[in-house]
């Protein structure tokens, strides 16, 4: 149970537009529906895979592999992430056997399909709105086109970045050990950190690429006895819709 606002909610918020108004305004920001957005004359592609950092590697290989728009990224309360991407049906179907192809290299356990078409009924089940679970203090919807989609205090989608580096484990007392570590190895930047439930946390960090890949390279070994690696990878060049999803981390004096 979590209590903010002297409200007590265990359970992630997600409203249609005509529930707003019940909502206290504290919450208006985390809740926002996004415009409907027809499907039927495009084709949608969904990824899910386990772990949040071999979603957001998929994501950088499916835009660089074809022309595709990614649409909406879930949290699937399992360990891991689902995304939709929407484009022609002849990208969709090359970004999605490429993203599938490199989430199972890094043991995501991948599932995908490609829909040519949608109808408007299957949409409203397809669909999400932007969520926001207070039990873990985040976003559990994103929405790169939306602007409460996800944290906006953070400006990597505005930005060049020349590499991120992810670093997850199962268990906090790792990833705190990793990310100390990364920091002291390299000048690097922390610049997110999602969890997924179930002790999976991932941090993110920004730099050069030497830099990022030397630092990452540093935090592997110190997860060993502390926790469970899930992965520890570096995206040269992060695509668009990578950057639209990094988590802010809240800002310090």
């Amino acid at each position: 149970m979590c209590r903010r606002g002297g409200l007590q909610l265990a359970s992630p918020i997600h409203l249609l537009p005509e529930q707003m108004p019940r909502l206290p305004k504290l919450y208006l920001p985390y809740c926002a529906p996004m415009p409907f957005r027809p499907l039927a004359s495009t084709s949608l592609g969904i990824l899910e895979t386990t772990g949040w950092t071999p979603a957001m590697v998929a994501i950088d290989t499916m835009e660089k592999a074809a022309r595709i728009d990614v649409w909406q990224a879930e949290l699937n309360d399992f360990l891991g992430a689902c995304i939709k991407i929407t484009g022609s049906l002849d990208a969709v179907r090359t970004a999605i056997d490429a993203g599938h192809g490199v989430a199972r290299q890094m043991g995501g356990n991948p599932r995908s399909t490609v829909i040519p078409r949608t109808t408007a009924a299957a949409q409203t089940g397809i669909d999400s709105v932007v969520e926001f679970n207070p039990l873990i203090e985040q976003f559990v919807v994103h929405l790169p086109h939306h602007p409460l989609g996800h944290e906006r205090n953070s400006p990597m989608a505005d930005l060049p970045v020349p590499a991120l580096g992810f670093i997850e484990t199962q268990g906090f007392t790792a990833v705190i050990e990793a990310i100390d570590t990364a920091c002291k190895a390299a000048s690097v930047q922390v610049v997110g950190k999602e969890k997924l439930g179930g002790g999976y946390v991932t941090i993110v960090i920004q730099g050069d690429v030497a830099a990022v890949r030397a630092a990452i390279d540093a935090a592997r070994p110190k997860v060993d006895g502390l926790g469970k690696l899930i992965a520890a990878h570096v995206i040269p060049r992060p695509s668009p819709g990578v950057l639209s999803l990094i988590p802010a981390t809240p800002k310090t004096a």
